[in-house]
Formats: C-alpha cells, structure tokens, sequence
C-alpha cells in the first residue's frame, strides 16, 4: 500500500470513529485510536511519539469505561437501589441489541424497572431512570471531548515540534 492510501485509511478510520460517538453501538473512541495509531505508525512514530500514543490509549480507554457505568451511576447519584443499578447495567446491555435508540431507552428502562421492582414507587422509579438518562447525555458529552482532545493530540504532535 501506498503512504497516501494508508493516510486515507487513518482518515477514515478517525471520521467513522466520530461518527460512532455521534451514532451509539460503534466503537467511536477505539476507531479513532486505531486511526490516530496507524497515522502515527506510518510515519514512523517520528512525529507522533509513543508517549503520545500512550495517551491516546488512556484517553481510549477512559472513553470506553464511560460508555458502560455512566448509567449506573446516574441511577446512583439519586440514590437508586441496587437493583436499579443492576437495571441500568443491564438496560445497556440489552440495548445494544436494538441500536441507537435501544443504548437511550435501555438504561432509563432498566434503572426505572429496578426500581420499581425494589421501592414500588412509580415516581421514584421515574425519577431514577431520568437521572440515569442525563447521565448517558452527559457521558456522549464527554466521549466527544475525549475524541476532540484526541484528535488535538495527535495534531499538536504531529504538526507542531
């Protein structure tokens, strides 16, 4: 392969990693690190260091823990039973099986169900799957900055020295 068809690929690979924070179910943040990677790898980490790439790899896996307890502790900052939390966890992981709108409902179903399931209370249990709703919004927030500072990163190292 030529250089310029691999700088396609890690451009490619770094825009469909966006459009995977964008559309939940893709592997947003781990797209653009393998993107970022291989533009790093075909210059020879001349530009873009390892140490560099070791925190892209932080940065990865930061965005990556978000994507699966940023539900369950929504469901707990309201004070959600265990049970809801499980919900949560649990909502999320069905969800995925039902695509973008099945990563959203999925754990304010869940979190919503555990805990009705444990307090019986209809409010409550809106109440926390809400708060575990907010919680995603906030997580896609931060999963966009993380792939915005990556991105940076990467640019900073590799244009400016």
């Amino acid at each position: 392969m030529t250089l310029t068809l691999l700088w396609i690929l890690a451009a490619l690979l770094v825009l469909v990693g966006l459009i995977g924070i964008v559309l939940p179910g893709l592997p947003g943040t781990p797209v653009i690190f393998l993107g970022l990677l291989l533009g790093a790898w075909i210059d020879g980490f001349e530009h873009v260091s390892m140490a560099t790439v070791a925190l892209l790899g932080v940065l990865t896996a930061l965005a990556w823990v978000l994507d699966f307890v940023a539900a369950a502790l929504g469901a707990q900052k309201v004070g959600a039973s265990g049970q809801a939390i499980a919900g949560a966890a649990i909502g999320t992981v069905v969800g995925l099986f039902f695509g973008p709108i099945g990563l959203f409902v999925g754990p304010l179903i869940g979190a919503a169900a555990g805990e009705y399931l444990a307090r019986r209370d209809s409010l409550r249990a809106a109440k926390v799957g809400v708060a575990t709703w907010i919680a995603l919004l906030l997580a896609f927030a931060a999963k966009l900055a993380i792939a915005i500072a990556m991105i940076g990163s990467f640019a900073i190292a590799y244009f400016v020295q």
